[in-house]
């Protein structure tokens, strides 16, 4: 049977649905074009439904909410068989514009187990959709889940529905193969994912919510922090240091001033953990001396005010929930992350048989992108520690293995400022350029090779102290294998050191760079569109090569477009020679390549035109690659298609360099600097293939 979607439910609650149905949206992202979901019941509640939601919000599924919700519990309680054909009915609007669906069954909130397993079933069989059985394994033997999954696996096949595959959430991470075996003579698929207590953590906003607090001190953006343990301070100020824990909560009387300051000075403190919050409890608010005493530590950490005594507060805090759709950016991605170290994505891609669509989404881009760097992890250097958005993306990154990163600047400050913001950075390498016993070997490297320019060592010690320095020695001198930075310098700052250290890779005269424009349904590259303002025939042709191995190296077919404003023999000038010159040098020096010029850029795009204009060509009307004459038409072009077409231009991305190292706008977004390490990833394992490559031979002859 072909599954063009999937019904994923649960015998009972709090089971990690959720965290299935993203890790599923993501892996089917990568392949086809557009990716539906449908939740067929969802809570009798005002407002949205919160799985919806989250599953809208990070995968950029094209569809309204309300395309993707059935009916409510209420209307399931008055008529199941009309709320079922009402599902029925919407379900096929979703498939109709959709390629495939995740269907993700109700949570539990509102019916006894049993009979909510058996909705669910019937509607998984009306949909035609095979099941994805998930089940917990909190607190079960491999036994045990095995027990639970054979009782629903029945009652699925009593309800004329199949099971496709079986998935155990929650497990001891210690038990993945015990359960994995246990589960094998279900006769199906079987995956198992561990238990992550953070992902079932809640956020400070949604524990002040529940304790009707109000936040006295601290950053509100700090409540998004999850609270990882909690901590009733009520002990003398001795046992309550020695108990305080990194992202702990701590509850205190909010008449103790002393036990608030005792915590506020405690999280401040180097060498102490960092805390999500303080709740002060009773109704007490603390006078006006202490509350200024505490605000003059100069921390942003959340202090919260309830009117609750100290068993009720420690009671509702307990009884809080983190829900991974009201979750941070932190937990999608640990939610990923897991997802995609401990689930086979060929195993469950056969149990879906989904053919990949040959159109290329932004979103599949993305995706693929950061696969690939994942499969062949390099270590990238961030010199600009102190920008949030840096640690926020660097925090992404490790959680989803994308990279092994480096980050340059104070390792208590970067530490410190990471645990504020409720980032886990532990698996990076943090390290201060004024304090590394790399200096010095840094400075007899750039003494030695801007000696031609007069450079003394003295004055190389104070150059490689600057962040971008020491990041690109890093990287020629083999301890990185990229880098990434411009969050918070300018361009000049970022690139230049490259100029000087790392240079230009051999048959290659100019460092250039290209855009790589995702539109709705294909990515296009356009180079250089950032640094050259008036590049040579010569230099032109350099553009052509580099943007055209670029593109390979991203999974672009290239097929190169050297534009102008005249296409073929109609123009002249001496802008169309330059173009006509440059185009000669690159079928010279690269036969193997598809090339044509010049050309204007509808005949490089509209194949009706290229008939007209330049029939037989085997670039006109399907170029793929666009190098531009100058600098003005390049960038204004990008920003026009980035603008008008709705395309999403990820970039520069610098090439030509020995080594990669990659420019970001100062007004990157985390998401932006995620990609684009990415991509320094990527370009870096090219290099690694390359330098393989080039040795292979001596290692032959030797």
């Amino acid at each position: 049977m072909t599954a063009r979607s999937i019904f994923i439910t649960s015998p009972e609650g709090y089971s990690g649905k959720s965290i299935v149905a993203l890790g599923l949206l993501d892996l089917l992202n990568r392949r086809v074009g557009r990716v539906g979901v449908f939740r067929p019941v969802t809570r009798s509640v005002t407002g949205k439904d919160e799985v919806v939601n989250l599953l809208l919000r990070h995968t950029g599924v094209d569809l309204p909410y309300d395309a993707c919700v059935g009916v409510t519990y209420e209307a399931v309680h008055a008529d199941p068989e009309a709320a079922l054909a009402t599902i029925v009915e919407r379900y096929r609007e979703v498939e109709r514009a959709c390629e495939v669906v995740v269907v993700v069954g109700s949570d539990y909130t509102d019916v006894a187990g049993p009979t909510e397993l058996a909705f669910n079933v019937a509607v998984a069989a009306n949909l035609g959709a095979p099941v994805l059985l998930v089940v917990s394994g909190n607190g079960r033997t491999p036994a045990e889940v095995r027990q639970v999954a054979e009782v629903a696996a029945a009652e699925i096949a009593q309800g004329h529905a199949t099971t496709a595959g079986v998935l155990a959430n929650r497990c001891d991470p210690g038990a993945l193969a015990q359960v994995r075996q246990a589960l094998e003579p279900l006769a199906v698929p079987v995956w198992a994912l561990p238990d992550v207590p953070l992902l079932s953590a809640p956020v400070v906003a949604d524990i002040m919510a529940a304790l009707d607090g109000e936040l006295v001190l601290g950053d509100p953006a700090l409540l998004d922090r999850e609270a990882e343990h909690m901590l009733v301070s009520g002990m003398s100020t001795e046992h309550v240091l020695e108990r305080l824990r990194d992202g702990q909560l701590c509850i205190a009387a909010g008449d103790r001033p002393e036990v608030l300051i005792t915590l506020a000075t405690a999280h401040a403190a180097e060498g102490f953990p960092s805390l999500a919050g303080i709740v002060l409890n009773g109704g007490y608010r603390p006078s006006a001396s202490v509350l200024r005493l505490v605000q003059g530590l100069g921390q942003r950490l959340p202090v919260i005010l309830t009117a609750h005594n100290t068993y009720e507060a420690a009671s509702i805090v307990a009884g809080t929930r983190g829900m991974l759709a009201r979750g941070t950016r932190r937990k999608i991605d640990l939610a990923l992350g897991t997802f995609e170290q401990h689930i086979d994505s060929r195993s469950i891609l056969r149990v879906l048989d989904v053919p990949r669509s040959p159109v290329v989404t932004p979103l599949m881009f993305e995706s693929t992108l950061l696969e690939r760097a994942r499969a062949g992890r390099r270590r990238i250097v961030l010199p600009e520690g102190d920008d949030d958005r840096i640690l926020r993306a660097a925090s992404s990154l490790l959680s989803r293995q994308v990279a092994d990163l480096t980050i340059l600047g104070s390792p208590a400050q970067v530490r410190a400022q990471a645990a504020e913001l409720g980032l886990d950075l532990d698996a990076a390498s943090v390290i201060d350029p004024e304090a590394s016993e790399l200096l010095a070997p840094f400075a007899e490297e750039y003494a030695r090779l801007r000696a031609h320019k007069g450079m003394t060592l003295d004055r190389a010690r104070e150059i490689v102290r600057d962040p971008s320095y020491f990041g690109t020695l890093m990287v020629h001198l083999g301890h990185a294998d990229g880098m990434v930075s411009g969050a918070a310098h300018t361009t000049a700052h970022t690139i230049k050191p490259s100029f000087e250290i790392i240079k230009t890779r051999p048959g290659t005269s100019i460092v250039s760079s290209v855009f790589l424009m995702c539109l709705a349904d294909r990515v296009l590259v356009y180079g250089d569109c950032a640094v050259n303002p008036d590049p040579t025939a010569e230099q032109l042709a350099d553009i052509a090569i580099s943007s055209a191995e670029t593109a390979a190296q991203f999974g672009v077919e290239p097929r190169v477009a050297m534009l102008s404003y005249s296409t073929g023999e109609s123009g002249s000038g001496a802008d169309v020679e330059k173009v006509r010159r440059a185009t000669a040098l690159v079928k010279e020096r690269r036969p193997d390549l598809s090339v044509e010029g010049p050309i204007q850029y509808d005949a490089a795009v509209d194949a009706s035109v290229a008939r007209a204009k330049m029939p037989g060509s085997a670039v006109a009307g399907r170029a793929t690659v666009f190098v531009f004459p100058d600098l003005n038409t390049g960038n204004n072009t990008y920003k026009a298609v980035q603008r008008s077409a709705g395309a999403v231009a990820i970039g520069p991305v610098l090439q030509g360099l020995n080594k990669p190292v990659n420019d970001l706008s100062r007004g990157a977004l985390v998401q932006d600097i995620v990609n684009t390490v990415a991509i320094t990833a990527v370009q870096a394992q090219a290099e690694h293939e390359r330098a393989a490559r080039a040795a292979a031979p001596q290692e032959i002859t030797a």
